[in-house]
């Protein structure tokens, strides 16, 4: 470990905060000196204190302890682009536009991939009062359902989230363009529909 890239990081993410090293050392009940020897590269912090200076700092212990925050590619606006996430301990639905590290429940979570459309999960697109009813004949038991329905298009995500024992069912509003209907189901995965509108 670098101490003194450590030191620089947590330097920067207190100004960020707008904190002092009193206010940080109170956070972890230890002595503001001890927070200057971090910043200045003359030590770094045990072990036993990761966990809150990373919740005082907001940020990922594991950037704390390479001492650097690489950013992340910027967001160039593409919509279409959406990535999806979902969080195996308690299904958290996460989505990013970009570039991301996404975490839940103290896990990295992998981007989801959509897989092969499959038979089981065929979808019914029904015009109903200006709506698109949007259905799939699926089991919903607490062992397999389908999570979230997503509809991506130009700049919008219009996304369920659907439970257990519920219909896999949900209304959109009409779309008039061309976009993508996704479905996860929590067995299979991410699947991917093409949607067009009709006109």
């Amino acid at each position: 470990m670098d101490c003194k890239k450590v030191g620089q990081l947590i330097l920067k993410l207190r100004n960020e905060k707008g904190l002092t090293q009193k206010q940080v050392a109170d956070s972890l009940n230890i002595s503001n000196k001890t927070v200057s020897k971090w910043e200045c590269g003359m030590g770094c912090p045990d072990v036993t204190l990761w966990t809150e200076l990373s919740e005082v700092l907001g940020a990922d212990i594991l950037k704390l302890l390479e001492g650097e925050l690489k950013p992340n590619k910027p967001d160039i606006g593409k919509i279409e682009k959406v990535k999806f996430y979902v969080c195996p301990s308690c299904n958290n639905i996460l989505i990013s536009t970009g570039e991301a590290t996404i975490s839940c429940c103290g896990r990295k979570l992998a981007m989801l991939k959509p897989v092969p459309q499959q038979e089981e999960h065929e979808v019914t697109i029904q015009e109903i009062d200006m709506q698109h009813f949007i259905s799939i004949d699926h089991p919903m038991t607490k062992e397999h359902y389908i999570l979230f329905i997503a509809y991506v298009q130009n700049e919008r995500v219009l996304l369920h989230r659907l439970y257990p024992e519920q219909n896999a069912e949900i209304n959109l509003p009409m779309m008039r363009s061309r976009g993508n209907l996704y479905i996860y189901c929590t067995e299979h995965g991410l699947m991917k529909y093409p949607f067009k509108a009709k006109r």
